[in-house]
C-alpha cells in the first residue's frame, strides 16, 4: 500500500495538493514574497500549484495581500520560480552524475537500455533524428524526457556533446525525476482553462 502523502491548499484556488503539485513560498522579514522550495527558511510557508499560470495569476489577483497590506510581490515571479526550477532540476542531474547514478553517450545510454537498467533517458532537445529514432527504438516503454539543449545538459555534467544521458534505475533516479517533472509541469499548458474560471 503507498503512503499517503500530506496535503496542502492552494493559496489561489482552494484545492488540496500533494508537495508535489504545489510551490511553497514564504515571506522574508521586511514581507517580500520568495520561494521556499527546500523548506528551509524561516516563517509559516504557503503553496501556490505547481504552473506558472496560476502562479501568474496569483500576482495579478494580489492573493498574497491576505498576508498584510504591505505585503510585496515581485512582479516577475513567475520567471523567478522558473528559473529556480530550472536550476534545481540541472543540479539534480549533476548530484546523479557525481553519484554515479547517471550514464551519458549514445552507446552506454543504448547499451543500457537494453540490458533493463534505465530509469529514463534524458534527450536533448537538439538532438539529431537518427540517434533519436535509434534510442527511441531501444527505450521502448522507458521514459524519454526532452527538457534540456545539449549546451545546457553539458554544462549541468561539465562534458562536452551530451546528447543523450539516462538515469540508472534506483532512488537517486527518483528523486532527479520528481525534479524534472516539477520543472516541466510549471510551464505545462494543462492549467491555461483555470485562468477562464478564475476570472
Amino acid at each position: 500500500m503507498k503512503e499517503n502523502k500530506p496535503e496542502r491548499t492552494c493559496l489561489l484556488t482552494g484545492e488540496a495538493k500533494s508537495a508535489d503539485e504545489l510551490l511553497r513560498f514564504t515571506l522574508t522579514p521586511d514581507r517580500q514574497v520568495v520561494p521556499d522550495f527546500k523548506k528551509k527558511l524561516p516563517g509559516k510557508g504557503f503553496y501556490i500549484t505547481n504552473s506558472r499560470s496560476v502562479l501568474e495569476q496569483a500576482v495579478a489577483k494580489n492573493v498574497f495581500r491576505k498576508f498584510g497590506k504591505h505585503t510585496k510581490v515581485a512582479p516577475n515571479l513567475g520567471e523567478i520560480v522558473e528559473n529556480v526550477l530550472k536550476n534545481r532540476a540541472l543540479e539534480a542531474i549533476n548530484l546523479a552524475r557525481k553519484a554515479g547514478a547517471l550514464i551519458a553517450g549514445f552507446e552506454k545510454v543504448r547499451e543500457n537500455l537494453q540490458k533493463g537498467k534505465v530509469a529514463f533517458v534524458l534527450e536533448a532537445t537538439d538532438a539529431g533524428s537518427d540517434g533519436a529514432a535509434k534510442i527511441g527504438a531501444a527505450a521502448r516503454d522507458t521514459e524519454i524526457l526532452r527538457l534540456f539543449s545539449t549546451d545546457e545538459l553539458d554544462r549541468a555534467l561539465g562534458r562536452v556533446n551530451t546528447v543523450h544521458a539516462a538515469l540508472l534505475k534506483g532512488q537517486m533516479a527518483e528523486s532527479v525525476y520528481r525534479q524534472l517533472k516539477k520543472w516541466q509541469n510549471f510551464n505545462s499548458r494543462e492549467f491555461d482553462e483555470m485562468e477562464k474560471i478564475l476570472e
